[in-house]
């Protein structure tokens, strides 16, 4: 196996697809067995086929649709069997049992599997069945075997438990941030054009995306952690209310990397020239804030202390010759991205593993 093979089979996200994937097969040989072997249901093709349909990427979603499965089936059932007790056997029947079927997959309460529905009548009503109470129950049980051996199997193997993608997601936006306060500081020694600037404001919109597909993780983090057994025991358990203040807190660094971008850019286009001694050490200062970013772990506090004293420095008489709106607003605009630095390293503490209680 080459190295990029073990490298791929090595990332959790891969190796949690892969198990669900083993446990859906595992889920479908054992449906079938049951409604053939233990069962003797006449149409046992079914229940493997519901075990399929009813693991899902999270424990409560595999219980949420199970339990739309079952209902979706029941109400196709009786459909069937009203449609083909009032019109006979015949496209009227099916087209009618049909018809409502659809409409009532459109309800909330049954949405995600709610063409059960209408399928189940179609099956019922094409195959003969409909009057046929004894078959109809069977169909019944088929799906009601199907969707416990999936619930079970997806319950007690190794359930699903998203704890690592939704922090792997915000490690990549916060080093996304660093690297481009990085960038902007490299660019601006080199000679900053309009363009420069305007493809900083592009990539924190790029960011921005990245940050809606954190949210994402986010949620379905909290999802997977619903009835998961896993989740009361696990050290590595992420903590949905820590990411989420992370979230929120790189939100505010984009919007003040954002910020930075426009006002350098209006700077430019205004073609006002910066003071060089405030040039040099607000860029030396945004370097440095980048770096911090990429690495929380680093001192943040004489950060603060140099833009104070930067501040005070600026502060004399001829502020107006020196474009003093511009200064003001870069130094605000780093600072607030330092103390929001300052906020991450706080919250990546707290999303460090828990010890156990062997390790305490």
């Amino acid at each position: 196996m080459t190295g990029s093979a073990r490298a791929w089979l090595g990332r959790y996200e891969v190796q949690t697809d892969l198990a669900q994937v083993v446990k859906t097969v595992l889920a479908t040989m054992i449906a079938w067995l049951l409604a053939v072997r233990v069962f003797d249901l006449e149409q046992g093709f079914l229940a493997p086929w519901a075990a399929l349909l009813t693991i899902h990427a999270t424990v409560y979603r595999t219980f949420w649709r199970g339990a739309q499965a079952i209902v979706a089936t029941v109400l196709g059932i009786v459909l069937s069997y009203l449609a083909v007790l009032v019109l006979g056997y015949g496209a009227a029947s099916l087209g009618v049992a049909v018809l409502l079927g659809l409409l009532i997959a459109r309800t909330p309460l049954i949405r995600e599997e709610g063409i059960a529905v209408a399928t189940t009548a179609l099956f019922v009503i094409t195959s003969g069945y409909g009057s046929q109470e004894q078959l109809l129950l069977d169909r019944f049980l088929d799906t009601l075997i199907g969707v416990a051996v999936g619930i079970v199997v997806n319950v007690v193997i190794v359930p699903p438990l998203d704890d690592r993608i939704a922090e792997k997601a915000l490690d990549a936006v916060t080093t996304d941030i660093g690297r481009l306060l990085e960038r902007m500081a490299e660019e601006l020694r080199e000679g900053l054009g309009e363009e420069r600037a305007q493809g900083w404001v592009e990539e924190t919109r790029r960011i921005d995306a990245h940050l809606d597909q954190a949210q994402d993780h986010l949620s379905f983090t909290q999802e997977s952690q619903w009835a998961n057994l896993r989740g009361r025991r696990s050290r590595r358990t992420a903590d949905v209310g820590l990411e989420t203040g992370l979230l929120l807190r790189l939100e505010e660094g984009v919007a003040q990397a954002r910020n930075l971008a426009r006002v350098v850019d209006d700077s430019v286009v205004g073609e006002r020239t910066w003071d060089p001694g405030f040039r040099e050490r607000w860029i030396d200062l945004l370097a440095r804030t980048g770096r911090r970013v990429e690495d929380p772990d680093l001192e943040v506090e004489h950060l603060r202390h140099e833009l104070d004293e930067l501040t005070r420095e600026l502060s004399r008489d001829d502020l107006p010759q020196l474009h003093w709106p511009v200064y003001g607003a870069l130094i605000t605009s780093l600072y607030n991205i330092v103390v929001i630095v300052d906020d991450v390293a706080s919250h990546r503490d707290g999303l460090r593993p828990r010890p156990s209680s062997s390790e305490r």
